[in-house]
C-alpha cells in the first residue's frame, strides 16, 4: 500500500472534492483520481461516494481514513523524534458534539496557538460513539460526549470498561431554535403539540451503548413529529433553519450573535423536561498538556457565558 495515496485520500476528505484536492496537491485531477482508484483496488473497498455535498467517505472509507490519519501522524512523530524537533511542535486534538458554546470555546482557544512554532490542531464534530473511538483508535487525545441523563449508567459503565476518565462539563435542557419568520416564533409558550405540523432538523447519528439505533431514535425523537430531516453538519442545519421557515431544531442554548447571524429565535418548551449532559473524556493514563488545559479553561468560560 502506497502511503502517499493515503495522504491523497485525506486531502480529498478534507476538501470534499477531487478537483480541489488536486489543486492543493499541485497535481492533475486525472492522476489523483487514478491514485484513489488504485488505493481502492488494492484494499478491495470503496473509499468515497459522490453526493450533492461532494466526495463523502463510505463507512469503510471513514475507517480507513481514521487509521491513515493515525499512521501518518505516527510517521511524522518518528521523523520529528530523530530530527530533534518534536519538542517544537504544538499538538491538540478533540472530538466534540455539535454545540455552539463548544465551538465558541474552540475559537477562543485558537488564539493561544503560539506563533513561530509548528502546530497540529484537530477539531472534529461528531457523535459520542465516534468521539470515543477517536480516542481509542485514532489517536485523538480529548473528547466531549453528549447524552441524556437517563442513559448515564450505560455511558459510565462503558467508559470505565474502556479505561476512559470522565468529567462532567455541564447539564442542560434542550431549547428550540427556528427562523424568526416561523409561525411559532411569536408564540410565548411552545408545546410539543404545537410542533406537530412542522419539520424537525435532527442529528443523523444518535448513539447510546448497549441500545440499538432504533431504540435510541425512539427515545430521542418523540412521536409527535412526522417530518424530519437528518443532517450531520451543524452549518447545514443552521442554513436549513434560516431558509425553511417551517423547520425547527432542538439544541443546547445558542449565543445571541449566532441567532442574529442566521435570523433565528430561541424558544423554551416547558414540555421538554429531559436533562442532557456534556462530559469531557480522555484516557486514564493521559496527562493533560498546557494546550489541553487552555482549551478546558476556555470551555468553562463559554459554559458560564452561554449555559
Amino acid at each position: 500500500m502506497n502511503t502517499l495515496y493515503l495522504k491523497y485520500a485525506l486531502e480529498v476528505e478534507k476538501t470534499g472534492s477531487i478537483n480541489r484536492a488536486a489543486e492543493r496537491l499541485f497535481m492533475a485531477q486525472p492522476n489523483l483520481s487514478r491514485a484513489i482508484k488504485e488505493l481502492e483496488a488494492s484494499l478491495g473497498i470503496v473509499i468515497f461516494e459522490r453526493t450533492s455535498h461532494g466526495m463523502v467517505p463510505t463507512p469503510d472509507g471513514e475507517k480507513l481514513l481514521h487509521y491513515a490519519r493515525k499512521l501518518l501522524r505516527e510517521m511524522d512523530e518518528i521523523e520529528n523524534m530523530f530530527r530533534g524537533s518534536s519538542s517544537e511542535r504544538q499538538s491538540f486534538s478533540i472530538s466534540v458534539p455539535r454545540a455552539c458554546y463548544i465551538s465558541y470555546a474552540f475559537s477562543r482557544f485558537s488564539r493561544h496557538i503560539e506563533a513561530g512554532r509548528r502546530a497540529d490542531i484537530f477539531y472534529k464534530e461528531t457523535n459520542s460513539l465516534r468521539a470515543i473511538n477517536n480516542i481509542l483508535h485514532a489517536d485523538y487525545k480529548l473528547g466531549i460526549i453528549r447524552y441524556a441523563a437517563q442513559h448515564d449508567k450505560y455511558f459510565s459503565d462503558m467508559l470505565e470498561e474502556k479505561k476512559l476518565y470522565s468529567e462532567l462539563v455541564t447539564e442542560f435542557n434542550y431549547v428550540l431554535v427556528m427562523s424568526k419568520h416561523h409561525p411559532l416564533a411569536e408564540k410565548e409558550n411552545v408545546s410539543f403539540a404545537d410542533l406537530t405540523p412542522y419539520v424537525e432538523i435532527a442529528h443523523a447519528d444518535p448513539y447510546v451503548p448497549s441500545l440499538s439505533l432504533s431504540e435510541v431514535r425512539k427515545s430521542e425523537l418523540p412521536d409527535n413529529v412526522e417530518r424530519r430531516i437528518f443532517v450531520f453538519e451543524r452549518a447545514s442545519q443552521f442554513e436549513l433553519l434560516a431558509d425553511n421557515h417551517e423547520t425547527f431544531m432542538w439544541v443546547s442554548p445558542v449565543p445571541t450573535e449566532l441567532l442574529d447571524r442566521y435570523g433565528l429565535v430561541q424558544k423554551v418548551c416547558e414540555d421538554n423536561k429531559k436533562l442532557y449532559r456534556d462530559v469531557l473524556i480522555y484516557r486514564d493514563d493521559y496527562k493533560l498538556t498546557s494546550l489541553d488545559r487552555l482549551f478546558i479553561e476556555e470551555l468553562n468560560q463559554a459554559r458560564e457565558k452561554y449555559l
